[in-house]
């Protein structure tokens, strides 16, 4: 269990285990149907332009509700969150139930839930994953608001692109000690690009940009995440759509017993005693979800691509 228990996504370890064949992977939490990427111009051979670098972080800022100039384009927010740790340090809080990178960004960082009265550098996803907890942008207010003056918020919304009120991303600036973290390619579903942003006051950037040197994201990625944040029509109807199939998903489980839990609709996670022996189910029904060897009885699963996947996966959860 271990390759599926620390990261989603394991397909080739899922093959060699369980066999080849038709697999369906709702291990992830990415949209499973990706912003279409078709005529878009990349100059394979030479280095991206700082203009085009610069375009991009503009379409991004539009898209977050934030100047441009407190943007920083990443290649992936895996890299920059540690870049980031690194470079605050200090005494810092993670939530106990979160992501594995968030535990390491800032040594001996100890788990605490935001309830908690705590000190030191806050670090925080909202949505949280893997159990898609969603604090209200009042509550994530109040939790900056609380942090001394030598201590920092560190937010990821990944996943909040679904429903963006709960950003703080307007919030960004000199004055406040706020450092927001934002992924392409879950929304987008196209995390196979490595494209991330940090939002921060230039105190955060300017050192972060001096260690991603000259030419830190990809001509490519500049090229297709320009093209995705400026087609708003796609990223509205998305919205939608990611809502109406996680209602469809939320009852395909009921269905079957189960009482999935999550604000994001790019997945839900379950809670069962036999969490083990259904993930080895559907993985024998060619069907590959998420374990967490920390916590058993809990199984996360992804949001299914079509009418047909989720059919397949209603009838692989009535398959003792």
């Amino acid at each position: 269990m271990t390759r599926w228990t620390w990261h989603g996504g394991g397909l080739e370890a899922a093959r060699r285990h369980f066999g080849d064949g038709d697999w369906l992977d709702l291990s992830t939490g990415i949209n499973p149907r990706p912003w279409p990427v078709r005529d878009v111009d990349i100059d394979w051979h030479r280095l991206p332009e700082p203009e085009a670098l610069s375009r991009l972080e503009f379409a991004a800022a539009a898209h977050f509700g934030c100047d441009p100039r407190n943007v920083c384009a990443v290649p992936g927010t895996e890299v920059a969150l540690r870049l980031v740790g690194q470079h605050i340090g200090g005494r810092a809080c993670h939530r106990a139930a979160t992501y594995r990178t968030h535990t390491q960004i800032i040594p001996d960082s100890r788990a605490a839930e935001p309830s908690e009265s705590t000190r030191g550098t806050l670090i925080l996803a909202n949505p949280n994953n893997p159990d898609g907890v969603m604090l209200s942008r009042d509550e994530v207010h109040a939790l900056l608001a609380s942090r001394g003056a030598d201590e920092w918020l560190l937010l990821d919304e990944a996943f909040i692109d679904a429903d963006h009120t709960a950003s703080l991303a307007s919030l960004i600036g000199e004055k406040q000690r706020l450092v927001i973290f934002r992924s392409f390619g879950k929304f987008f579903g196209l995390a196979g690009l490595r494209l991330g942003f940090v939002l921060g006051p230039e105190a955060i950037l300017a050192p972060l940009r001096a260690l991603l040197g000259a030419w830190p994201i990809s001509a490519a990625a500049i090229a297709v995440g320009t093209r995705a944040y400026e087609d708003t029509a796609w990223i509205a109807a998305t919205r939608d759509r990611l809502r109406s199939d996680a209602a469809k998903m939320d009852a395909c489980l009921a269905a079957a017993g189960h009482q999935p839990t999550g604000a994001s609709p790019l997945f839900r996670l379950i809670d069962t005693p036999n969490a083990a022996a259904l993930f080895e189910r559907l993985a024998r029904h060619r069907i590959l979800t998420r374990p967490f060897a920390d916590h058993p009885t809990w199984l996360r699963i992804g949001l299914a691509p079509s009418a047909t996947a989720l059919d397949r996966l209603a009838k692989a959860l009535h398959d003792g």
